[in-house]
């Protein structure tokens, strides 16, 4: 099951990923296009290795963060990649089966037939906010599709790198999957990919394209950005801000498709304040507890700390959700506590960036055109939240806005839907995986067209002449 290539627990340079991608890139061409029954195979395998070792990878998390909770790992990350892996399989008979495409009536007794292949080694660059479930989920499109994978994990996600290491190594040859420990992300995207997934900051993105740029190699960008919350002034707000504040919290806001800030109708600020606050104490009792998640680094809490001082420099009033208060954060565990920031220009560091942490503006509104407005003035983001039982307000902004996708009445969720591809637009991304459209982003969809014994077209042949003027003059007067 090992190749020897990869047993080797050094760090890895750019020479020793090039060995283990010519070793893929062999493999690949020994088998073009892969049967049924070993793409099944490999998604089984990765599917039993996330269950048969959940608990030692919600571990390993909660070492990278120093507090992650252990339930949202649980839920978040091995249950929804193994849904995802199931769906795949369920499905992957019907995607694999080639397809009978039409012909022009000019064309008699042909057959067109399009056949997906994979497209060889595909590269997944995974992120330190969901380092399972974005390392699993490309891959198991790319699985699905045929394909072999390298995987760079994130360095923030050093405990959980080296343990699937150790187990991809073990459930996997070397030549149908790697993880690459240690290896810089400039040279992991130097790397002749078939196909290349960068999951992370689009001004990172810009780096990873470039690079990949110089060999052509085709490219998915998983970014994120400024995901708006849109609640129409009839729509219950207890129960938005209870969804709301869910996935905002939820792995202490640390999410691509969190919600970064809400419009509500300037009459409903003060009722949304007060469910939000109360949303938030009832999952909650304190921000020490094992719940609640730590943010991932020093860097990123004084990011946020940062934020929350420059919106107050600017007039912002900003509140801490928790009953206690007093607490807004615990250094030496890296926690940060909701907040809620009202009244802050649209000039502050919290509206200019992504948030990526607990944090949640929000901004009133009187009419919906002054929300599509604002929304529509900024980067297309990665999902839009609407939350209205009116078919006219949600039509709107479904009509009047472009992002990755929307989910109405909830937030986050379309990520979990299997059927339906996941990716962004602009800024927030290019590509989808998941669903058939993450099977077709690594394949290669190749037409096939086999011409009958008779082929029509010879009546088209030089010499040109009477018979030739004839047959066009009718082809281009028939409107069939």
């Amino acid at each position: 099951m090992n190749n020897n290539i990869s047993s080797n627990h050094r760090n890895f340079d750019l020479e020793a990923a090039l060995e283990i991608h010519k070793l893929q890139k062999a493999s690949h061409l020994l088998s073009l296009n892969p049967p049924l029954e070993e793409r099944l195979s490999n998604l089984n395998t990765l599917e039993n290795l996330l269950l048969e070792n959940k608990q030692e990878i919600a571990i390993a998390l909660n070492k990278d963060y120093g507090n992650r909770s252990i339930h949202e790992t649980l839920l978040a990350e091995v249950f929804t990649a193994v849904d995802g892996i199931r769906y795949a399989k369920k499905n992957l008979r019907k995607w694999t089966k080639p397809q009978k495409r039409s012909h022009s009536i000019w064309f008699l007794g042909v057959k067109n037939t399009l056949i997906a292949q994979p497209k060889g080694v595909v590269g997944v660059i995974s992120p330190w906010n969901y380092p399972l479930f974005l390392f699993v989920s490309p891959v198991t499109s790319a699985f699905a599709a045929g394909n072999r994978c390298m995987v760079k994990m994130a360095k923030e996600s050093s405990n959980l790198s080296k343990l699937l290491k150790n187990l991809v190594d073990h459930y996997f040859d070397t030549a149908t999957l790697a993880i690459i420990p240690d290896i810089s992300g400039s040279d992991f995207t130097k790397i002749p990919f078939d196909h290349l997934v960068f999951t992370g900051s689009a001004s990172t993105a810009r780096y990873v394209m470039a690079a990949a740029s110089k060999n052509l190699t085709p490219i998915t960008l998983e970014l994120g950005g400024k995901s708006p919350c849109i609640v129409d002034s009839s729509y219950d707000h207890s129960i938005a801000a209870k969804r709301i504040m869910y996935f905002k919290t939820l792995n202490a806001g640390q999410t691509c498709v969190a919600p970064d800030y809400v419009f509500v109708h300037e009459d409903k600020l003060n009722e949304f304040i007060h469910q939000c606050k109360k949303a938030t104490q009832d999952r909650y009792s304190s921000i020490e507890g094992l719940d609640y998640t730590s943010i991932i680094s020093e860097e990123a809490l004084n990011r946020l700390q940062n934020h929350i001082d420059d919106a107050k420099n600017k007039g912002a009033k900003v509140y801490n959700l928790m009953r206690d208060s007093k607490t807004e954060c615990i250094v030496g565990k890296k926690k940060l506590a909701p907040h809620i920031v009202i009244g802050m220009s649209d000039d502050s560091s919290i509206m200019q960036e992504e948030i990526f942490g607990p944090l949640l503006p929000i901004k009133t509104y009187k009419d919906m055109s002054t929300v599509s407005k604002y929304i529509n003035s900024h980067a297309n983001p990665l999902g839009l939240y609407v939350f209205s039982h009116r078919k006219s307000f949600q039509n709107y902004f479904l009509n009047n806005t472009l992002s990755g996708a929307i989910a109405i009445n909830d937030c986050a969720l379309q990520v979990a839907q299997h059927d339906m591809p996941f990716g962004g637009i602009g800024e927030s991304g290019m590509g989808h995986y998941h669903a058939h459209e993450g099977f077709k982003e690594f394949s290669k969809l190749k037409p096939i067209f086999k011409q009958a014994k008779f082929s029509s077209i010879e009546l088209l042949y030089p010499p040109y002449g009477k018979r030739f003027d004839f047959i066009l003059k009718a082809m281009l007067k028939l409107k069939i």
